[in-house]
């Protein structure tokens, strides 16, 4: 570990190595998994279907959440943040951007499996490729605001990473958090619930139970919680009384997504699974079309 910049503050040794480590797993992990159901996506002609086109956005945006958590990790190696300040702006905005989009695209996802289970109505290219396109703008509309003042990209408490800068508590950051979790949590958060919701009680008339309709709200608010909590706690107290160490531990559980993502959304679909094994192994898929169905 090199040792020519000290500590950062609040900070022991064994917690910036360990925190390091534990970014760099996060980042290797979930961009392996991710990355190979992207490649299998380009490889494989059974896979490229539109349901599948949304599962592939998350994939994306989950890849961008690897690389800025291998950034992240490198540097605090490093213990400091070697780019500067407008590094830090664009490493802050790629983290957001890939997050958001991460988040919607997951959205996109509900919503499609909704109208495949409840409705029965088959998803168009055009209208695929017109979801992913506005997960992305949206995710990008957002991420750019910080940038224009409206919020504002710093330093995480390790100082080795930048996100949205909590700190301050002050009425840029309170208008900017409240808008930013309604459209990019709140209502993606709605639309997942209410269509899992509504094949849940599909499934039961069947009794027939395809996937874990209640997994995928889970994750959201599993590993996206403790940040949103974190950020909402700022808004109405200081936060800077709280330990670096343990306003650093929601950062960690957030960079998980890519990871549970890939799980949930491709290698926890059984046909996508099966075009994976496909392109590992290049034994043939038995089914002729593969679509967006869960195990």
């Amino acid at each position: 570990m090199v040792t020519s910049h000290p500590l950062p503050e609040g900070f022991t040794e064994i917690e910036v190595f360990a925190i390091g480590t534990a970014l760099l797993v996060e980042a290797l992990l979930g961009f392996c998994l991710n990355g190979l159901t992207i490649i299998s996506f380009r490889k494989i002609k059974e896979l490229r279907t539109p349901s599948n086109l949304l599962v592939l956005s998350i994939a994306l945006a989950d890849c961008g959440i690897c690389i800025n958590a291998f950034i992240a990790a490198f540097s605090s190696f490093l213990r400091y943040w070697p780019y500067g300040s407008e590094g830090c702006q664009v490493h802050g905005f790629q983290g957001f951007l890939t997050a958001l989009a991460s988040i919607s695209s997951s959205a996109a996802v509900a919503w499609d499996r909704y109208h495949h289970y409840c409705t029965r109505s088959k998803l168009q290219w055009s209208t695929a490729i017109s979801m992913m396109v506005f997960a992305w703008l949206f995710a990008a509309f957002w991420a750019t605001m910080p940038l224009l003042g409206w919020g504002e990209y710093d330093y995480e408490p390790l100082r080795t990473c930048c996100t949205l800068d909590y700190s301050k508590g002050d009425r840029n950051y309170i208008t900017f958090l409240f808008a930013l979790s309604i459209f990019n949590f709140m209502i993606p958060g709605f639309i997942m619930m209410t269509a899992y919701q509504s094949i849940h009680q599909k499934f039961k008339k069947s009794g027939h139970y395809k996937f874990n309709t209640g997994l995928p709200l889970k994750t959201l608010v599993i590993c996206w919680g403790p940040y949103c909590l974190l950020c909402f706690y700022a808004a109405v107290e200081n936060v800077m009384f709280i330990s670096p160490k343990y306003r650093m531990i929601p950062a960690i559980i957030a960079k998980t997504v890519p990871t549970v993502d890939s799980f949930v959304y491709a290698l926890g679909n059984e046909n996508y699974r099966g075009g994976i094994w496909q392109f590992l192994t290049g034994q043939k898929i038995e089914k002729a079309e593969v679509d967006n169905k869960t195990k």
